[in-house]
């Protein structure tokens, strides 16, 4: 695990953006509802496409969606629904911070993501 050692924030700041893809990912957790939380006895899980996800702040607080897409370069979630409206009017998905959603149901279809949240149990 890559550990952030300092606590300026100006390092900090420079540590996620100069940060290696193997440890983009870390960024990417979101904390679980309390159904799955007592289920599988953790707190928060790195987010995948396909689990579904509720929205917990900003503009589309309460909306439900699923994860259509994972963005490393800059630590966001594309979800389901939430979509911002340009002037001409098409509308464009709106990429939301992984720490402003809550997963209300895991995708499990991989084995090994499975395996794991069983084995932490």
């Amino acid at each position: 695990m890559v550990r952030i050692a300092s606590t300026q924030p100006r390092k900090q700041r420079k540590f996620r953006y100069n940060a290696p893809l193997h440890a983009r990912g870390r960024f990417l957790n979101a904390p679980l509802s309390s159904e799955l939380r007592n289920q599988y006895s953790r707190r928060s899980v790195r987010i995948v496409t396909g689990d579904t996800v509720r929205v917990i702040r900003g503009d589309f607080a309460g909306d439900e969606g699923i994860v259509d897409g994972v963005n490393l370069d800059y630590s966001r979630i594309i979800v389901h629904g939430v979509v911002s409206t340009r002037a001409d009017g098409t509308e464009v998905p709106r990429p939301v911070d992984p720490s402003n959603v809550c997963i209300v149901k895991l995708n499990l279809k991989d084995k090994r993501r499975e395996e794991k949240l069983e084995a932490k149990k």
